[in-house]
C-alpha cells in the first residue's frame, strides 16, 4: 500500500498530554514501515474536546488516541462506538472513516491481555479467582477483558467499597465486589492479582495490601509502569510470585489502534520496548 501522496496523521488528544509515550512508539512504527507520516500529542483542554475531534476529518488525520480526561466525554461526541467500548464506557482510540464520521474503540482490554499472554504465554483467564484492585477505567478495561476471556471468578476489591460495589453490578457476573477490610481474605486461593490503581505509581504511595494469603502459585500484575518495577510487583518477586508490568498493556492497546488508522499491524519488538524503557 502505498501513501506516497498523502502526509500520515495521527495523536493522541489530553490534557495534560506532553508525558505521553504514545507519540514514541507510533513514529517507531510509522518509520520501521516506511509510512510518511507523524503521530503528535494534542493538547486538548476538555471543554474542547467535541470541536478537536470534528476538526480531524478536515484536518486529514486518520485518527487519534485519548487519555485522561476525554476517555468517558468522548462517547456522547463519536459517532458509533464498538461492543467493548460500550460495555466498558470509555474510548480510547477514534478512527476517520472514509466519509469523515468518527468510530470509537477502546483497546485497553486488549492491550491487557495480550500483555500478559506476551509475558507467561500458558496463562489462561479461566484458571480460577482472580483479584482485581480498582474500580476507574482501568479497573473496568481489565474486569470486562477477563470476563470476555473466560473468567469464571473476579473478585474485585476497592478502597472506597461502593465503588467496587457499583462497577461489579455494573459489569455483572463473574465479578464480584469484596469489602476492603477483607482483602487478605479476597487472595486466598487466587490464581492472579491485578491492581489497576494508580497505588505504587512514581510519587505514590504503595498500595496497601499484603500478599501472605496469596497463593506462591499466583501470577501478579500490574498496569503501572512508571516506575517500571512497582513496589507490589517486587514484593510479589520476593516472595517467588511470578509478575508482569504495565509497559506491556500500553504497547499492545496501541496495535490495533495503528492498524485502525494505517492498515497495517505492528509488533512489539524488544528494541520497541528498549526504547520505550529507556524514557521512563
Amino acid at each position: 500500500m502505498s501513501h506516497s501522496d498523502r502526509f500520515l496523521l495521527a495523536g493522541i488528544m489530553g490534557h495534560p498530554v506532553m508525558h505521553s509515550r504514545s507519540p514514541r512508539l507510533h513514529n517507531f512504527w510509522l518509520d520501521k514501515h516506511g509510512l510518511l507520516g507523524r503521530y503528535v500529542p494534542l493538547a486538548v483542554a476538555p471543554e474542547s474536546l467535541k470541536a478537536a475531534l470534528r476538526a480531524l476529518a478536515p484536518l486529514g488525520f486518520r485518527g487519534c488516541n485519548l487519555t485522561i480526561p476525554h476517555k468517558i466525554l468522548a462517547m456522547d461526541i463519536v459517532d458509533r462506538t464498538d461492543a467493548a467500548a460500550k460495555r466498558i464506557g470509555a474510548i480510547n482510540c477514534i478512527t476517520v472513516e472514509a466519509d469523515g464520521s468518527l468510530s470509537g474503540a477502546n483497546y485497553d482490554g486488549y492491550g491487557y491481555i495480550e500483555s500478559v499472554l506476551a509475558a507467561h504465554p500458558p496463562w489462561r483467564a479461566d484458571a480460577g479467582p482472580i483479584v482485581v484492585c480498582g474500580s476507574g477505567g482501568g479497573a473496568r478495561a481489565v474486569v470486562v477483558a477477563l470476563a470476555e476471556r473466560g473468567a469464571r471468578e473476579i473478585r474485585l476489591i476497592n478502597r472506597t467499597d461502593a465503588r467496587a460495589t457499583a462497577l461489579a453490578a455494573a459489569v455483572g457476573a463473574p465479578v464480584k465486589a469484596v469489602a476492603w477490610k477483607d482483602r487478605a481474605h479476597a487472595l486466598d486461593g487466587a490464581v492472579m492479582l491485578v491492581n489497576t490503581t494508580s497505588q505504587g505509581m512514581v510519587g505514590q504511595a504503595p498500595l496497601d495490601i499484603a500478599l501472605d494469603t496469596l497463593p506462591k502459585t499466583a501470577l501478579v500484575s500490574d498496569i503501572v509502569y512508571i516506575p517500571k518495577l512497582t513496589p507490589l510487583l517486587a514484593a510479589a518477586e520476593a516472595r517467588g510470585n511470578k509478575t508482569v508490568g504495565g509497559l506491556g498493556m500500553l504497547l499492545h492497546q496501541a496495535r490495533p489502534a495503528f492498524k485502525s488508522w494505517f492498515g497495517v499491524m505492528p509488533e512489539v519488538t524488544p528494541d520497541l520496548v528498549a526504547l520505550i524503557e529507556a524514557t521512563l
